[in-house]
Order: structure tokens, then C-alpha cells, then sequence
């Protein structure tokens, strides 16, 4: 299966389960499902699109570069002009962008970008290789 129908097929599998785990999920620690584990989600779907609009870029910088940026969101949220704050009053808006600034976000950001890189490797069927 060629890369680009991995990652497209990888999206398919993560977006879904992403929405469903913040939005629909009732089960046992929900409330961290929906806040916390989310963070994980979140930077591995950014990692997927970077790879996709980014082909040639190694994983390894695109792990890094989604938590440097992923991780500027998160410092934003402290940020409420008014057109953030309109943004956010969309799904989509707060599902990029956040609501609010919290410390015990960035763990789950780079536990994120260190699956993200694991998954774009074993994508690039590479998990034997640096990078």
C-alpha cells in the first residue's frame, strides 16, 4: 500500500475515534479521556498531516515540529482576543485551538509526538532506522 494511503487510512481510523473518545465516550475516566488522553490524539493527527503535506520530511522532524507547535497552541490559549474567541465558539474551533491554558497538557503532547514518530516510521516501514 503506498505511504499516502497509509497515512489517509490512518486518518481515517484516528479522527473518528478521536471525536468519539472527547465527545461521545461515557466509560470508565471519562473525564480524562475527553481532557487529557485526547492530548495524545491530537498531536498524532498533526503528525499525519504533516507527513502527508510533507513527504520527504523525516519523521523525526516532524515529531518534533508538531510539539514545538502543538505546544505554542496550548501557551495561546492564555490568549482571548476577540477573534480567538469567536474561532472557539466553533467544534472545530475549540478542537484545534483549545479553551484554556493548562501545565498538565504538554505531557500528553510529547507522549504524542513520541508515538506520532513511531507511527510515521513504521508507515515508512522504518522502524529499524533512524530518524
Amino acid at each position: 500500500m503506498p505511504r499516502a494511503a497509509r497515512l489517509l487510512l490512518s486518518l481515517a481510523v484516528l479522527v473518528p475515534l478521536g471525536f468519539y473518545l472527547k465527545l461521545g465516550y461515557r466509560g470508565p475516566h471519562a473525564p480524562w479521556m475527553h481532557d487529557s488522553f485526547g492530548g495524545v490524539l491530537y498531536v498524532i493527527f498533526w503528525c499525519l498531516v504533516a507527513a502527508l503535506l510533507l513527504p520527504r520530511a523525516a519523521p523525526s522532524r516532524i515529531a518534533a515540529w508538531t510539539l514545538a507547535a502543538t505546544c505554542a497552541v496550548e501557551f495561546a490559549q492564555k490568549w482571548h482576543p476577540p477573534f480567538l474567541e469567536w474561532l472557539r465558539g466553533f467544534l472545530i474551533g475549540r478542537t484545534i485551538l483549545g479553551t484554556f491554558f493548562d501545565w498538565t497538557d504538554f505531557p500528553y503532547y510529547f507522549i504524542g509526538a513520541a508515538l506520532g514518530w513511531l507511527w510515521l516510521r513504521a508507515i515508512a516501514g522504518s522502524l529499524n532506522a533512524v530518524g
